[in-house]
């Protein structure tokens, strides 16, 4: 056998229909798309989420509610988790990121008051709930608002 033998399976290869050029090709005039309706049309076809004539389900459900695109996101931490971090020196964000705290480092971190604080820390953080604030300031520590990101 050598290379110019070669060649695919019979009825391996099919030839393109070439839709639309002349009555002698056999797929003129209408270019297979029949006659009428929809799919003959310019840009016929189904638009998304077009269910048959039956009312498509984005119609069917119930819309209620708003959805601020301005709303400002928080990764958030609880003060019972600070808890278990070393005392040494100001709790920054970094530190929260690097013990585990806080997974998206993108979002500015709001320390809420969940939890009991029995130590004296330091805390910078770029929000504070007030009940965070009051039971770190009770226990001892300080609290330090970083400006945003």
């Amino acid at each position: 056998m050598k290379l110019h033998d070669l060649a695919p399976a019979k009825g391996a290869k099919k030839k393109r229909k070439r839709i639309g050029r002349g009555p002698g090709s056999g797929h003129g005039k209408t270019a297979t798309k029949g006659h009428k309706g929809l799919l003959a049309r310019s840009g016929g076809g189904k638009q998304p989420g077009f269910e048959g004539g039956q009312m498509p389900l984005i119609r069917r459900v119930p819309k209620y509610g708003f959805t601020n695109p301005f709303r400002k996101e928080y990764a958030i931490v609880n003060i019972e988790r600070l808890a278990d971090l070393p005392a040494a020196g100001t709790i920054t964000p970094q530190a929260m990121v690097d013990a585990g705290l806080v997974k998206r480092v993108t979002l500015p971190i709001k320390i809420l008051g969940n939890g009991e604080l029995k130590k004296a820390i330091s805390v910078q953080a770029h929000k504070f709930s007030k009940s965070a604030e009051a039971k770190i300031q009770a226990a001892g520590g300080s609290v330090e608002v970083i400006p945003g990101v």
